[in-house]
């Protein structure tokens, strides 16, 4: 089975505001010639299921793929953004001076959001979830969601530990692919954006 993990494309408060749950942007025009690629490239995948995050700037990823492919939207709660509890909404430059801030960023096997998710327990839900795609008679889904539970499925699948969740790199609009066979998942980036 094939499982496509996309991130959402662009939208206006990317590299600025921790968005989190908080705060609800849709995709700037950037993020809409992303989103448009996304289609593209999936339209020629022998696609079995679309699932998205709840959050808009997911949807409006997964429904310009959706315009393409025959698949419905199913909406994937185990895939929404990480609850970044108090630091949600915030802007990064901000968080750099809060303590807990660095202390996650360091340390993200043991630390946690004030009031958040463990990153442990944000692995929980999106390695389970993919686990139960195994079990539907289709050929491979498209998940889009966000770019920390992507990584928390790839750093598992990797076998990287909590804490080298730098080593993984997700960008917007950004493909990841897993190839689940008997004998494991083999992981890959999907390079599909042309250069602006």
């Amino acid at each position: 089975m094939r499982v496509y993990l996309v991130r959402h494309a662009s939208h206006s408060l990317l590299g600025r505001v921790l968005c989190g749950r908080a705060i609800d942007v849709g995709l700037n025009a950037e993020g809409w010639r992303e989103a448009g690629a996304l289609a593209d490239y999936l339209a020629h995948q022998r696609v079995g299921a679309l699932q998205s995050s709840p959050r808009r700037r997911a949807l409006e990823t997964a429904q310009m793929i959706a315009a393409r492919i025959p698949c419905d939207i199913q909406i994937a709660p185990a895939f929404d953004e990480h609850d970044a509890g108090e630091w949600a909404g915030r802007e990064f430059a901000a968080l750099a001076h809060d303590k807990r801030w660095q202390l996650w960023n360091e340390h993200r096997g043991s630390a946690r959001p004030p009031r958040g998710e463990s990153m442990c327990e944000l692995q929980r839900r999106v390695v389970g979830h993919i686990e139960g795609l195994c079990g539907l008679d289709i050929e491979s889904a498209v998940i889009v969601s966000h770019a920390e539970p992507i990584r928390a499925a790839v750093m598992h699948y990797r076998q990287i530990a909590l804490d080298g969740f730098h080593h993984v790199d997700v960008q917007p609009a950004n493909i990841t692919l897993l190839e689940i066979t008997g004998g494991g998942v083999d992981v890959s980036t999907l390079e599909i954006m042309e250069p602006a």
